[in-house]
């Protein structure tokens, strides 16, 4: 169904104080609602956008003209869980789709019980499809990797193609030694043995960046770290949700801090990010260590977890105590000073779910050349981060873009350059941040596709 978002003149006036001046050049329409929680959006060489549905295992093409939903294919064995960490998640096209040369592969990620009939096994698979342009349908799926951990928090999940033809995929740290988890062991930072790989034993992948070939193989010119080749490419991450490639082909990555320090990344084949040893840069601001699962005496499990006011029998590790060498972030949000105290001023996340690269130069709007495009979960916002020529760093100040009261979960642009598509959550996920910067759990259009077009 298409309905259109209509803003009035009190809501375009709150958007351009907060964005600036290009907002007010955005037309803003809401292509389709009702969605059962779009969770990757992508632009289909088709010219209608592919969306995957976390809580109901579909994936979907949506005309972008009049908002009409098309299913591709239902997949029984999702697992939606009890969280936004579970269900579909992230979805890839394969470069050479619908060009005839006999790849027309889709490649989703999801969550799914790998013991049905017993307790629940909560595991990750990688699973392609064949797109039957007949028939707009996914059909013979293969399975290409299965039993990748899996949790109830921190699921990343985020597939991209990279223009080295190999297939990335995000894996978080599976929430352990936080919340509910805290007394789970955070493996961010473990490494396979060679006799793992070879035994198909994933479990140290959690918290990691992988690289395959599109059969789901381990490529041969993937790092060689601790002296073992396998599916790793980078690790010691938290819950990286973006993936985006720029066009000299430099990885960048965007993942959650801890209630502060969001992370955009330039990935470095075979390096360590730090995770959970260092939050953002190590600077001892704020973050320290608290491993709650190797606490031993009273035993983990007989204490309460808490954020703030952690007891003293839990182990403590300041950011510059960890040896480590680890590749710093380009950008964080937000690294608060010496003097911040989060139990009195709050998160400062904006709970990074995508990242995107703004590449165009032909017909590109003015200055947003080389960009990324950050949406943001807690404050209903895009960020754009301008950067250098050479892609290694962020230049500038951050331009805030697209506000609106929801929580945006993806994004895809349109071949145009000046159109954009935003994914929204539906409701009951969490909060955000209302037209006056208030905290609500409120959203203004849940289970969306939001346009923005320059004009």
């Amino acid at each position: 169904m298409l309905r259109y978002f209509i803003l009035t003149a009190a809501l375009l006036g709150t958007l351009f104080q907060a964005m600036g001046s290009t907002q007010q050049a955005f037309s803003v329409r809401v292509v389709a609602t009702g969605l059962a929680g779009p969770w990757e959006v992508i632009w289909g060489p088709d010219g209608y956008l592919w969306v995957t549905e976390r809580t109901a295992g579909r994936v979907v093409r949506i005309n972008p003209a009049d908002g009409a939903v098309t299913l591709a294919v239902r997949i029984a064995e999702v697992y939606p869980g009890t969280s936004w960490h579970e269900g579909l998640l992230g979805m890839a096209l394969h470069p050479d789709l619908l060009k005839g040369a006999g790849r027309d592969y889709v490649y989703v990620a999801y969550t799914y019980d790998a013991d049905p009939g017993t307790a629940l096994s909560r595991k990750l698979k990688l699973r392609r499809y064949t797109y039957n342009a007949t028939a707009h349908t996914l059909v013979d799926p293969v399975d290409l990797l299965t039993n990748l951990p899996a949790n109830d928090d921190h699921g990343g999940g985020r597939l991209a193609f990279g223009p080295d033809q190999k297939l990335y995929l995000s894996r978080g740290d599976d929430g352990a030694n936080w919340l509910q988890n805290y007394c789970k062991p955070n493996r961010a930072q473990d490494l396979p043995a060679a006799s793992a790989v070879l035994a198909k034993d994933w479990s140290t992948y959690s918290g990691k960046l992988l690289r395959l070939n599109p059969d789901g193989t381990v490529p041969s010119d993937n790092p060689v770290i601790n002296g073992v080749r396998s599916h790793i490419y980078s690790y010691g991450h938290r819950n990286p949700q973006g993936l985006a490639f720029g066009p000299t082909g430099i990885l960048y990555e965007s993942e959650h801090g801890p209630g502060t320090d969001d992370e955009v990344n330039r990935i470095v084949a075979g390096s360590n990010y730090g995770w959970p040893y260092v939050a953002g840069y190590k600077d001892d601001r704020t973050y320290v260590f608290a491993d709650w699962s190797h606490t031993t005496t009273p035993p983990c499990a007989t204490l309460k977890f808490t954020e703030y006011g952690v007891p003293p029998e839990v182990p403590k590790h300041k950011e510059s105590e960890w040896k480590g060498t680890f590749v710093p972030p380009i950008r964080t949000f937000f690294t608060p000073d010496e003097r911040y105290d989060p139990q009195t001023g709050g998160s400062s996340t904006i709970a990074p779910s995508s990242l995107e690269m703004y590449a165009a130069r032909t017909n590109a709007i003015p200055g947003w050349a080389n960009s990324l495009l950050l949406p943001g979960m807690t404050r209903g916002l895009v960020y754009r981060m301008k950067l250098a020529e050479d892609g290694q760093s962020v230049v500038g100040p951050n331009e805030e873009l697209f506000r609106t009261q929801n929580r945006y979960r993806d994004m895809a642009i349109g071949p145009d350059a000046r159109t954009f598509y935003l994914a929204t959550d539906p409701a009951g996920l969490g909060r955000t941040t209302d037209l006056s910067g208030k905290s609500t759990l409120e959203y203004a259009n849940p289970g969306a596709i939001m346009e923005f077009r320059y004009k």
